[in-house]
Parts: structure tokens; C-alpha cells; sequence
């Protein structure tokens, strides 16, 4: 059993077998239409969620852990003597990191708050995902805690991610729209190009989907270029569209993706079907 243990929620999005495979402790964010929260981890699938989502003219809530969550996922690892790493949604687009160092604040609380360090991912998804899996790395590798820290923090200076949705319409009527706000001034029929960080930051905006699609190509190019070579692509109820990006991919790469997976619907409410997304760090820092 390594010194340290990586816990997370649910938005990173990992291929389940993966998440399993690294040892990765998951804590659960909520969604759900009308009072009725569901566990994003306890979905099988999102066909049903996407195809309500893009017919009810009510939008679904989403929620954070609650406090009581993230001890119960805490705990036992603290108790099996190990620490604890803790890696969440970035703090601009949810309250997940803020519960978390609440959490945290009980458990220094009782003398054990330097057993565990909450970070804010400042990103989500698949750009989490990665973070998580550079922590599991580091974890396998025998570091310690602040060694685990350190190499989170390192994959986050370096990690690139983009994603394209196919309208803004989502992000405008759930309200996390961030700085791409000055793009609703006109036209919603755009395709956005936007980068995620502390908040959802805008790149830039593409007439049609296919100049949205090569963008998007080159964009790998240029992850590829600059030495990120680990890469990741996601999609929402766009599994063709991402196909056609993974086959591309492993033309600029030469190499496999870390993971591929569908993004939930957590995230998914706010973005809504049709995103892809593609990002990477260097290979090695997942090593």
C-alpha cells in the first residue's frame, strides 16, 4: 500500500476501469431535475440523462459533496495510516473545492489536517483526470505527501486543454458561461473554442463545425509540438466526431491515448452535447 492516497470527484471523468485500476477514492457530485439529486457515480450510463437534457426546457441542479461526503471517502484511508492528496473541480465553476477545505478545516479540527492536502485542479474533466492520474503516478513511485503535491502541481503548470461545444446556449442558461460572457453580445450560432482554468476562458470562435473540428487537430499539433505528449480526448454524445479526433491524434502522436471517455452530466449540463475536447501533459510526468 503506497504512503499516500488520491482521492478526487466525480468530474474528472476517468474511464471507470481506469479509476479502479490506480486505486483512485472517488467522492460524488449530484445532479438531478426537480428536487430529486442524483450520484453522478452511481449513473451506468448518460444516454437517458443527455437525451432529457436536450428536451426539457428545465435545466437540471448540480451540487457538490457534502462535507460529511469527503470525510467519509477521508477517513478510512487516515485510519489505514495512510495520507491523503485530494484534487477537485476547479473553485470558479463550483463550490466541490470549498466543501472540500471545509472538510478539511474539521479534520485539523482533531489534530489531523496535515494528513490531508485539498487542491483546487483549477481545470476538470479530462485536464483533472490527468492531474490524477500524475498523483497516482507519484503515489506508486513511494513519494510522500508533499511529493504527491508537488507533482500535481507540476502536470498543472504545464497541462493544455481546449474543448469546442456545439452552441453556447448551455453555459449561457446554467449561468457558468465565466469570460466568455462578452461573446453572447451577439450570434449564439457560433462554434465556441474555450480553454478551462480557475473559470471557463474563451479562445476563440469558429463559423462551422468542421472548421471547429480542424481546429481542434491543430490544436493536438501543437500539444504535440511543444512536447505534451500525453494526450486525453473527451466527448459528450459525440462519440463519431471524437473518433475521427482519436484517429488524427494518433497521426500527430504516434501514440496512444492515456484515456478517452464521455464526459458526465455534471459538467455536461453546463456544456450540453456535442462538446469534444482534447488535452495532454507530458507523457513522463504520468510515469
Amino acid at each position: 500500500m503506497p504512503p499516500v492516497a488520491v482521492a478526487t470527484d466525480s468530474t474528472h471523468y476517468l474511464p471507470r476501469a481506469l479509476a479502479d485500476r490506480e486505486g483512485v477514492h472517488q467522492v460524488s457530485l449530484y445532479v438531478g431535475w426537480k428536487g430529486e439529486p442524483e450520484r453522478e457515480l452511481g449513473m451506468a450510463d448518460f444516454d437517458g440523462f443527455y437525451e432529457r437534457l436536450g428536451r426539457d426546457p428545465e435545466l437540471p441542479t448540480t451540487s457538490q459533496p457534502s462535507i460529511g461526503d469527503f470525510l467519509s471517502a477521508w477517513e478510512p484511508l487516515i485510519e489505514a495510516g495512510q495520507d491523503v492528496v485530494s484534487i477537485h473541480l476547479a473553485g470558479g465553476i463550483s463550490g466541490t473545492f470549498e466543501a472540500a477545505h471545509q472538510a478539511h478545516g474539521l479534520l485539523a479540527e482533531r489534530g489531523l489536517g496535515d494528513r490531508v492536502e485539498v487542491l483546487d485542479s483549477e481545470t476538470a474533466c479530462g485536464g483533472m483526470g490527468l492531474l490524477v492520474l500524475a498523483a497516482c503516478a507519484a503515489a506508486r513511485g513511494g513519494a510522500d505527501k508533499d511529493g504527491v503535491v508537488a507533482r500535481v502541481r507540476e502536470a498543472r503548470k504545464v497541462l493544455k486543454i481546449w474543448f469546442c461545444l456545439d452552441t453556447l446556449e448551455y453555459l449561457r442558461r446554467g449561468g457558468r458561461i465565466g469570460k466568455a460572457q462578452a461573446w453572447l453580445g451577439g450570434t449564439l450560432k457560433i462554434k465556441p473554442i474555450l480553454s478551462l482554468e480557475y473559470e471557463i476562458v474563451p479562445v476563440e470562435r469558429v463559423r462551422t463545425a468542421g472548421r471547429a473540428f480542424e481546429r481542434m487537430v491543430e490544436y493536438a499539433r501543437e500539444l504535440a509540438d511543444s512536447g505534451s505528449d500525453g494526450w486525453v480526448v473527451q466527448h459528450i454524445q459525440a462519440p463519431e466526431q471524437a473518433e475521427r479526433l482519436i484517429d488524427r491524434c494518433r497521426e500527430i502522436f504516434d501514440s496512444e491515448p492515456v484515456f478517452t471517455s464521455e464526459v458526465g452530466p455534471v459538467i455536461g449540463t453546463y456544456t450540453g452535447p456535442g462538446l469534444i475536447g482534447v488535452g495532454a501533459v507530458p507523457r513522463a510526468i504520468l510515469a
